[in-house]
């Protein structure tokens, strides 16, 4: 079965955790879960973010967007990629970890 585009990007994505040694998963949503959370919830130097991943010009949802904003206003970082940025994801989080160092 092929892979959807977003389903490319969710690879790609936790392609580049692996290589860094990331923590990270993809949280279950139905039922019990928050609605609204990123595709994967991570940290990686002891920086808390969440990644929604997107195929082509796709944007978040009204409540992914505030997911997001959440964890930005918990002191978290937050990235939302698709194709055209999924390859910046090891350079972003290693500015970001230096940041708050």
């Amino acid at each position: 079965m092929a892979m959807t585009p977003e389903a490319k990007v969710k690879k790609k994505a936790t392609q580049h955790l692996k290589q860094l040694g990331a923590y990270y998963f993809y949280p279950v949503t139905g039922g019990f879960g928050r609605s609204g959370v990123p595709d994967i919830v991570a940290c990686y130097q002891g920086l808390f973010f969440g990644i929604e991943c997107k195929a082509g010009k796709g944007k978040p949802t009204a409540l992914q967007q505030k997911n997001l904003d959440d964890i930005k206003a918990a002191g978290g970082f937050d990235m939302v990629v698709n194709e055209d940025n999924v390859d910046d994801l090891p350079t972003t989080l290693a500015l970001w970890a230096s940041a708050t160092k």
